[in-house]
């Protein structure tokens, strides 16, 4: 039943009410119908009422079992229910197109195109903000993981590992699995491992906060007592991704036991522990070396998993750049010539050769009017010249590197 709620739609827009929201009704008791053909469930039906007003929550037909008067079955078992409950009136909401849009209609309930939907999500509590603030975290805009073009093997891993467990708890719980609580990332610069931690805490509209080891060290009382208090601080908040950037300052492997990072590490061993034990927070960690940290800060049961987040290839380059000609409107550019001359570039350095790019050709259309935008070929120069005088992030070695710790390293 859970997988026909999560599976069986038929628009991609997101529905009113979450897949957590429906199972929270069905655990609360609320009324909710079943079809099932022998064994095989095939239709789902999920209801809330409060007095005389119920809402259909979510609807769910198997493909196969579509077309069958099964959605006015359904709304036909759930009215008698709700007329138990002295349900006068019954309402649904729904993108447009959605499963069970025929049997509404066909089981006399009336389409209101005159109604328009507000909703809000409320902001952090007075206290919760004014922790967030003390400790340089934001709540970061919607749409940040949208935004992410081209790295799609790394976006489709931290997607299934990361997001898809925090953000449906319930589903999470029915099948025994714990969502993660920490990861790492590593790989070379540049290649988008702060974007990903942040887009994480954009999609779960969770807070995002993000340190740095030279603010920890800045501490007059040194970087353990820093990093226990910023610990203490993030364990008042409800939800949280803690960030940390170049990690293998602060968690590098231990030789020297009287050494100031040897005792850093050994606070970083104790803290994650603790931060583990609640739910609805998650530390993401991110490394260039992931070869030089601590063993013990590695292992499974303070990091969920070990996420490589490598250099884009072809097809992340051409997704990359398609981005950033599409925001220009320039349907001159000769894209296969870019991605072709770009190879070895991080997506920062894509971004720069776009920007450096795009402000000689701007300046040019100054000077020039639009002959200068639109003469054949010039922008793709444009776009090739600065290319070749951008200094790229990575090298061979670099890519050398990444490719051994992918091979011994990687934990997805």
């Amino acid at each position: 039943m859970i997988r026909l709620l999560e599976e069986c739609r038929d628009t991609t827009a997101e529905p009113v009410v979450t897949l957590a929201e429906a199972v929270g009704a069905m655990r609360g008791g609320m009324p909710v119908v079943v079809a099932a053909v022998g064994c095989q469930v095939v239709a789902a039906a999920v209801s809330v009422a409060d007095g005389d007003r119920a809402w259909v929550l979510r609807m769910a037909i198997d493909g196969e079992w579509r077309h069958h008067g099964i959605g006015s079955g359904l709304l036909a078992a759930l009215e008698e229910r709700l007329a138990k409950r002295r349900v006068r009136r019954i309402g649904a909401l729904s993108p447009p197109h959605e499963i069970g849009e025929s049997a509404f209609l066909n089981s006399g309930y009336t389409s209101r195109p005159d109604i328009v939907y507000f909703e809000k999500v409320l902001p952090l509590a007075p206290a919760e903000a004014t922790i967030l603030d003390q400790i340089g975290g934001t709540v970061p805009e919607t749409g940040l993981w949208e935004r992410i073009a081209g790295m799609e093997t790394e976006k489709a891993v931290i997607e299934r590992r990361l997001v898809m467990p925090l953000e449906h708890r319930d589903v999470a719980d029915l099948y025994g699995l714990d969502p993660p609580r920490a990861v790492m990332l590593f790989g070379p610069p540049g290649t988008g491992k702060t974007t990903f931690a942040r887009a994480v805490a954009s999609r779960l509209r969770w807070p995002f906060v993000e340190v740095f080891p030279y603010q920890l060290a800045a501490d007059p009382h040194g970087v353990a007592a820093a990093l226990r208090q910023l610990f203490s601080r993030v364990d008042h908040l409800d939800q949280v991704v803690l960030f940390f950037d170049e990690a293998e300052e602060i968690a590098s492997q231990r030789r020297d036991p009287t050494s100031l990072t040897h005792r850093i590490t050994n606070e970083l061993l104790k803290l994650i522990p603790v931060f583990r034990r609640r739910d609805r927070r998650l530390l993401v960690c991110a490394t260039n070396s992931v070869r030089s940290m601590d063993p013990a800060f590695l292992r499974p049961g303070r990091f969920d998993y070990l996420i490589p987040v490598g250099p884009p290839d072809v097809g992340a380059r051409r997704a990359i750049w398609a981005r950033y000609i599409g925001a220009a409107r320039l349907p001159h550019v000769d894209l296969d010539a870019l991605v072709e001359a770009s190879a070895r570039f991080t997506p920062a350095d894509i971004e720069y050769a776009a920007r450096t790019a795009a402000q000689t050709a701007f300046e040019r259309h100054l000077r020039e009017g639009d002959g200068g935008r639109l003469e054949d070929g010039q922008v793709t120069r444009d776009y090739l010249d600065a290319i070749a005088n951008t200094r790229t992030s990575l090298t061979e070695e670099d890519i050398k590197a990444f490719g051994d710790d992918l091979q011994t390293s990687a934990r997805v």
